[in-house]
């Protein structure tokens, strides 16, 4: 890596977490005048509240740090007419932009790579302690299907894997032949361990010789494979968020169900594609921004790039809402919006001879 990239590296790192952590002490600050006569009693858990809050505004804060940091290191430039004595040297706009966009990248694929972790769930956690005062609360009468089954927990604690009162019905034909019933089970090993389960079988009777109803004791009994407790109580609230992980293994588990899985689809496509908008805008802006600044008002170009971000941040975040309530489908509310930034991003960087 040249010299100069390496510069516009420094100086774009710099300004991106002086931006970042001001967006970051903002957003808490304001979060905790709005809501300190709401916070649990306990210190710990106060202090617990403000590290969640701190978490979940990662994900306002990263993608318009990433864009407003190169408006700023550019103007910046502009400013210094570094930029006009690097182009004035031969140095092209794609060596410019290209340290630019691979620091943006880099930014966008940790924060991306952070919601394979607990992360994710960190408004949800946040929320709980502010309203509960602990970070995970359980899930009472949840009523679920899986294939043939008909699946209910009266109580279940997804930080523990403990669930209580659990009945499985299973119906062939639109008839019921089994329940399966146990007042306390765990999940182990990809699968729930029923302990003490009562097993009821009704078989088709067509004579009066055919076996009848049994019931059969079970020390244990294990069920229900890969169906995860952070699953049900996702799918079951439907109003969180899902790590990357949990959200494969729910879109793989109910694949085979006939069920709506939009928002399913809109969490992973939002954690996997939403953020790579702050590089996408970030070559965008860049060869939308003049080389000087004989010819315009820096402090008017400022507003309107920085209202263009905030206002592609969101239209984008209102259509990944949109894709999650099934009013668009997901991949006209996530991946075409994406791949057309993408597709001008492209066509800017190779218009360049």
């Amino acid at each position: 890596m040249k010299l100069f990239q390496r510069y516009i590296i420094f100086n774009y790192l710099k300004n991106f977490f002086i931006i970042f952590l001001s967006l970051e002490f903002f957003y808490i600050g304001i979060d905790v005048l709005s809501n300190y006569t709401k916070f649990p009693d306990s210190a710990n858990l106060q202090l617990l509240y403000v590290v969640f809050k701190t978490l979940d505004a990662v994900n306002y804060s990263v993608p318009l740090s990433i864009v407003f940091a190169m408006i700023v290191t550019k103007f910046s430039m502009i400013k210094s007419n570094e930029l006009v004595t690097l182009y004035a040297i031969g140095i092209t706009k794609k060596s410019v932009v290209k340290p630019l966009f691979l620091s943006a990248f880099s930014i966008s694929l940790i924060y991306i790579s952070l919601n394979f972790t607990s992360f994710a769930y960190s408004y949800e956690y946040s929320r709980n302690l502010l309203k509960y005062s602990t970070i995970a609360t359980n899930s009472t009468s949840l009523f679920l299907k899986n294939n043939n089954e008909y699946i209910y927990f009266k109580k279940l604690d997804p930080i523990k894997k403990q669930a209580s009162g659990i009945k499985i019905f299973r119906v062939k034909d639109n008839d019921l032949t089994r329940i399966i019933s146990a007042k306390s089970a765990y999940f182990y090993n990809n699968s729930w361990v029923l302990k003490d389960a009562i097993i009821k079988t009704k078989p088709k009777v067509t004579s009066i010789n055919d076996k009848g109803f049994t019931q059969v004791k079970q020390d244990i009994y294990v069920t229900l494979k890969d169906f995860r407790p952070k699953i049900i109580e996702n799918i079951h609230k439907g109003e969180y968020n899902m790590s990357i992980i949990d959200t494969v293994d729910a879109l793989s588990f109910f694949a085979s169900q006939n069920i709506n899985l939009d928002r399913v689809k809109t969490l992973l496509y939002s954690h996997l594609l939403f953020p790579l908008f702050a590089p996408l805008l970030v070559v965008i802006l860049f060869y939308n921004l003049p080389i000087s600044n004989r010819f315009f008002n820096m402090a008017f170009l400022s507003f309107v790039f920085i209202f263009t971000t905030l206002s592609t941040w969101g239209i984008l975040f209102i259509l990944t809402k949109l894709s999650s309530t099934s009013v668009i489908f997901p991949e006209l509310g996530v991946i075409l919006p994406i791949s057309m930034l993408a597709f001008y991003a492209l066509k800017l960087y190779y218009k360049e001879n």
